[in-house]
């Protein structure tokens, strides 16, 4: 299976958005799939009606919405995802006492560690 990585993702939706792509309305689009993965996980929690939907797929989908939304914004305002990402990962670990960062995770799991 093709993986994507997040400089890709941008890349491509700078291309798809970026003449008339305005932020503000991804930024309610946004908004919008964020209350549909709600919906989905209160139907999984069995706190909303579900009619046999299969719930996983609907989740991973709405989930994909998010991120191409919010990647989509970073693009249009050329924010490096990938670098903020693992910066802010970066101070949550020190600020939160984690064992390791995800830039050592992924070393490590690239080295077979």
């Amino acid at each position: 299976m093709m993986e994507v990585t997040i400089a890709e993702l941008e890349a491509y939706l700078l291309d798809n958005y970026g003449n008339g792509g305005i932020d503000q309305s991804l930024f309610m689009k946004l908004v919008e799939e964020i209350g549909e993965v709600a919906e989905v996980l209160n139907k999984k929690a069995g706190r909303k009606k579900s009619d046999g939907e299969d719930l996983q797929s609907q989740l991973g989908n709405e989930l994909a919405d998010v991120i191409h939304y919010a990647v989509a914004i970073a693009a249009l305002n050329d924010i490096d995802m990938n670098k903020m990402i693992l910066e802010k990962d970066k101070t949550a670990s020190v600020k939160y006492n984690h064992g390791t960062n995800l830039e050592q995770f992924i070393m490590d799991k690239r080295s077979g560690i």
